[in-house]
């Protein structure tokens, strides 16, 4: 094929296959950047096929005419640009990623976005510096010698960047050793690195997603310039920066052990909202039985609420939303209906004291409440089919 023809589109991203595959692969998530993709092509023809083969593959979320904008502009381009448009954006521009990850032809493959901002022109320093490095990873850092982040706009965004660079690395210590810019949207990888059946993405924070869970062995860095976004908005908001947090709990919270952690500090927290629904019901008259019992499911809805945003995000497709809610308040108000029988059974038949014996039924019923909501509330998910339309321009 010629790079003039344009296929029709093609269900699946099975059938999507960029071909003749050069040295590198450039994947670019978009979402609405048609007024960007002409000028980043550009971009990448007058620095990247003179030092290095390369391909590009667009996987597109856009609502507007962001396609089309890539088609007529892959028209000048000397070497391959795909397009995968997705009908569900799922994993948001995170999701797109790995999509692009699937369809790569080559074994390097660098992530860059789409609105200018990543200087095309290190494409192959990346490479390079990986391939002298031996490094499976190469991350283009904002916080090494030689980088700078001038095109953040503002403060705001300056200091939300540094906060967020503070967190996840004070949060993954080891897996982030090496790697001084964990927010950068911009890196290298080599395919053989990844597996991208194993990533859940949320958001536009891939690179912490691949070094967490991917776990590459050996990490090298180059400096670059954060430039001023050619055409467009933002995409960073409010919004997606309460998705990042969510990431980052379920990443942190991916082991086991992490997550009987994280149960058990929620559990906790679920004592403030029922403390204060028993203080408001008391007040306003009612027996404190019933309070109690009222104010309880005030704490269970709570507990349930930070279980599925935080602990369980990526296992709730098996069951519908009611009756996850169910189950768990189920098993939260059991959780009571034990304890009780359980401390006496403690006392009178083991001769434990009072205090110890509540401590222990505590503990136990803990654990269990815990078993019980991952077995029978969360089962593993189901891999659901992600609808997506392929288009290719070669």
């Amino acid at each position: 094929m010629t790079n003039h023809e344009y296929t029709a589109p093609v269900p699946g991203l099975d059938a999507v296959e960029v071909p003749e595959p050069g040295a590198v692969t450039i994947v670019v998530p978009t979402f609405n950047e048609s007024g960007n993709v002409r000028r980043l092509l550009q971009l990448i023809t007058e620095s990247v096929p003179a030092r290095l083969p390369c391909e590009v593959v667009f996987v597109d979320d856009s609502t507007d005419d962001t396609p089309e904008a890539i088609r007529e502009a892959a028209q000048d381009c000397p070497f391959p640009v795909a397009v995968l448009h997705r009908e569900e954006p799922v994993g948001g521009l995170g999701g797109a990623v790995v999509e692009g990850l699937k369809a790569a032809g080559s074994e390097w493959i660098v992530v860059m976005d789409g609105d200018c901002q990543h200087p095309p022109s290190l494409v192959p320093d990346l490479v390079a510096t990986g391939e002298r490095a031996g490094a499976e990873l190469v991350v283009a850092s904002r916080y090494i010698e030689g980088g700078s982040r001038a095109g953040l706009a503002g403060g705001y965004r300056v200091a939300v960047s540094r906060a967020a660079t503070w967190l996840t690395k004070a949060l993954f210590p080891r897996r982030l050793h090496g790697v001084s810019d964990p927010m950068s949207g911009f890196f290298a990888i080599r395919r053989s690195a990844v597996t991208p059946d194993v990533l859940r993405p949320l958001g536009y924070k891939i690179l912490l997603e691949l070094a967490v869970r991917s776990r590459p062995r050996r990490v090298a860095e180059v400096p670059f310039v954060f430039q001023d976004r050619f055409a467009g908005e933002s995409k960073s908001t409010a919004k997606e920066g309460f998705r990042f947090l969510r990431h980052l709990a379920g990443l942190r919270t991916a082991t086991p052990l992490a997550r009987m952690i994280g149960f058990g500090l929620i559990g906790a927290s679920g004592f403030v909202p029922n403390l204060l629904g028993l203080y408001a019901l008391t007040a306003l008259g009612l027996h404190y039985v019933p309070a109690e019992i009222l104010a309880n499911q005030l704490g269970v809805a709570w507990n349930f609420l930070l279980i599925e945003q935080l602990l369980f995000r990526d296992r709730r497709a098996h069951r519908r939303g009611w009756d996850r809610l169910g189950r768990f308040a189920l098993l939260a108000n059991a959780d009571l209906v034990l304890r009780i029988p359980l401390i006496a059974l403690l006392v009178d038949r083991f001769g434990m004291g009072a205090l110890p014996a509540t401590a222990l039924a505590l503990v136990l019923t803990f654990v269990l409440r815990f078993a019980g909501t991952e077995a029978l509330v969360y089962l593993p998910r189901r891999r659901a089919g992600n609808r997506t339309t392929a288009r290719r321009a070669v």
